[in-house]
């Protein structure tokens, strides 16, 4: 899902992931927090494979319920790569987009959620289904 980001200038102070949660969580430097699953952080990737290269070419990414980040890579000084145990590496979650997705949450995941309920999808596996 495509997400619309406005510079905030805001750095990260303090990345943690918790594994067994699978929560990733952010302090930034204006003392927010965030804790973000590791299943909303993949839903969000702005990676071409999931917002394509234009609006319009997004695909809605299903079947996501039970992924974990499994490694996180720094990429410069303005973002991390996040790796998921879906295979899924081409994401990259700059600052800005890590504040907009903790800040916005409860919006973006009803969002989220009411696309795939009017898709008739499920946030589940089709294997688990």
């Amino acid at each position: 899902m495509r997400v619309q980001i406005t510079p905030t200038h805001r750095v990260p102070t303090e990345i943690k992931l918790h594994k067994v949660s699978a929560i990733l969580e952010i302090h930034f430097d204006d003392e927010s927090i965030y804790e973000l699953p590791s299943e909303y952080l993949r839903v969000f990737t702005q990676s071409a494979e999931a917002v394509g290269h234009g609006p319009g070419q997004e695909t809605l990414q299903i079947g996501k319920e039970d992924v974990t980040i499994t490694d996180i890579q720094p990429v410069g000084n303005y973002a991390i790569k996040l790796v998921f145990s879906d295979g899924h590496d081409t994401g990259i979650y700059s600052w800005d987009l890590l504040y907009k997705l903790g800040s916005d949450f409860p919006l973006l995941w009803s969002n989220y959620l009411e696309e795939l309920k009017a898709a008739g999808l499920s946030r589940r596996s089709p294997l688990h289904n």
